[in-house]
């Protein structure tokens, strides 16, 4: 077992980068078109959910998937649209972590609710696609976090037994989800006041060097 890589799996929205400010935008816009007014305190209530959750908690438990399917899709194309157009930024730290940990021969996965064309659109418009060796996205799950599907689907995907994986996350049910994986995790708290991680940091560039190996060495 010592032998074995570690693996660092990422969420992607609030961990990577923030990205809330264009998905209000593009959530909003989407649903005003079906008449509904969305607030900032029902957005922020469902960030990270999957958008059949987000949207059958909306509209009904009975909507259509059809309906599901075509209101989110209007909804990620404008989210795509703003990324494209106005560009995004790394959170704090996220670039030195990525660099470092290649570095140190760890596999790297992104693990995110989010639709593949949006994890792609993002990677692209960050400048880091080459830094992941596989990337599960909402289309590769049945179920969403804190279901630990998508983290064991990432594990798998890397090569890398769940006891060897350190999970980032912004939020709850991430972090619930990589326990239920057996996995690690480090909390950031760009989007929630307090997380139940086994370590948490404002940001990426409060980790010390040394923090990930340290994590694993404790399993």
């Amino acid at each position: 077992m010592a032998h074995q890589p570690g693996a660092v799996l990422w969420d992607m929205d609030g961990t990577l980068l923030d990205s809330a400010e264009y998905h209000w935008l593009a959530w909003r816009e989407a649903l005003a078109a079906e008449g509904f007014d969305l607030t900032r305190a029902q957005f922020e209530s469902t960030f990270g959910q999957r958008n059949d959750t987000i949207l059958r908690a909306t509209f009904g438990p009975d909507l259509p998937l059809g309906e599901v399917d075509r209101i989110a899709g209007v909804k990620e194309a404008r989210y795509r649209e703003l990324v494209k157009t106005h560009g995004i930024d790394a959170l704090p730290g996220v670039r030195r972590c990525l660099d470092r940990l290649n570095a140190g021969g760890w596999r790297q996965a992104v693990a995110s609710a989010a639709p593949r064309l949006n994890v792609e659109t993002i990677l692209d418009a960050l400048n880091i696609a080459d830094c992941f060796d596989a990337i599960v996205s909402a289309e590769d799950v049945q179920r969403g976090k804190p279901d630990p599907q998508v983290f064991l689907l990432a594990a798998e995907r890397l090569g890398v037994s769940p006891a060897r994986c350190i999970v980032l996350e912004d939020a709850p049910a991430g972090i619930e989800g990589a326990r239920r994986a057996g996995m690690r995790s480090i909390g950031v708290l760009s989007t929630h006041a307090s997380l139940r991680a086994d370590l948490t940091v404002r940001t990426l560039d409060e980790l010390p060097d040394d923090t990930f190996e340290r994590l694993l060495s404790k399993t």
